[in-house]
């Protein structure tokens, strides 16, 4: 009797385990975001193009083809999903260059163009399909620096340029001039990423010296404060930090997905501002890679593109929907 008891016990048990596990199994088949394949872009493959968005518009200039340092420039129509070559930009052709959007002109600058690292500084009008060049970026000539708007201005910051650097300064488009703000806070950094939500840039990951680094920083874009926000690391579980990832934005959340940590990644990750919290999404389902491109439209609808995986660049384009379950067959 004893020993019927003692086996009805083990089954019981077994049960609990069994159960137990699928229970987990199934959490962990769960996961929210999907990535959904586009229109191959028209050009060459390539990494570390720059990108902008005016609108309903993308744009993505030059890059590196890993014998090539382009100047072409290519606008992307998401409503129709196809491309158009514009023209061509009139600067040095470069890769690692940062660019942003202003009132309705795209910008961009520094760079490096295999030679030299670069601090000139462009506006595009769309309307007329044209380039300016504008007065000289006013830190050091640089690359692998972070570029967005924030509140009618233009920031860059952060780079290389012969070490890491933190400085950040200031464009106003309406005077044409730079000026030198507050440094954000922490390391300096190359080759880390900028998300901006409701006039707050935040800036994190990168490297320096050889080193990852965990820290977020909050630039407030009407008093120009910085603030520092919870690490990045703050759980063990939490593989947040690499270099050359991309950032982007959609309604009131960031995200930081592919780039490199010793190997090459595919995690997303998702910023909650109002918590200072972040979850964990469905990893970028092209090939995993770093220096890729990224582009916002009206905050709405964001998109991976290009990029490397050792000697390999990429042509295609990848739409995230981050409150869409994960569907292996789009």
């Amino acid at each position: 009797m004893l020993k019927v008891r003692f086996i009805n016990i083990l089954f019981s048990l077994m049960g609990i385990i069994i159960f137990g596990t699928s229970c987990v199994s199934d959490e962990e088949e769960t996961s929210e975001g999907n990535w959904v394949r586009r229109s191959y872009f028209d050009g060459d493959s390539r990494s570390n193009a720059a990108s902008f968005t005016i609108g309903e518009r993308a744009f993505i200039m030059g890059g590196y083809t890993g014998d090539e340092y382009l100047n072409d420039f290519w606008e992307y129509n998401p409503t129709g999903d196809y491309w158009e070559r514009k023209a061509d930009f009139p600067g040095k052709a470069r890769s690692n260059a940062v660019a942003f959007s202003i009132d309705g002109k795209g910008y961009l600058g520094t760079g490096y163009d295999g030679t030299d690292k670069l601090k000139d500084f462009w506006e595009y009008d769309p309307e007329t399909d044209t380039w300016r060049e504008l007065a000289e970026f006013g830190g050091t000539a640089r690359y692998d620096a972070v570029g967005f708007s924030l509140v009618g201005k233009g920031y860059i910051g952060t780079g290389y340029d012969g070490s890491e650097q933190k400085d950040f300064w200031q464009y106003d488009p309406t005077s044409g001039a730079w000026k030198q703000i507050i440094s954000m806070g922490g390391a300096k950094r190359q080759g880390a990423v900028a998300f901006v939500i409701d006039d707050i840039a935040y800036i994190g990951t990168g490297i320096n010296n050889g080193s990852y680094e965990f820290d977020l920083w909050a630039l407030n874009g009407n008093t120009l404060e910085w603030t520092e926000k919870r690490p990045i690391d703050y759980d063990d579980d939490y593989l947040i930090y690499r270099s050359n990832a991309n950032a982007f934005t959609i309604g009131n959340y960031g995200y930081i997905t592919v780039g490199n940590r010793g190997s090459i990644l595919g995690s997303t990750w998702e910023y909650r501002p109002s918590s200072d919290e972040w979850f964990e999404k469905t990893d970028y389902e092209g090939t995993f890679r770093t220096g890729a491109s990224v582009f916002s439209i009206n905050d709405q609808r964001a998109y991976v593109l290009l990029g490397k995986s050792s000697s390999l660049r990429f042509d295609d384009i990848w739409e995230f929907e981050p409150f869409v379950d994960y569907d292996e067959e789009d």
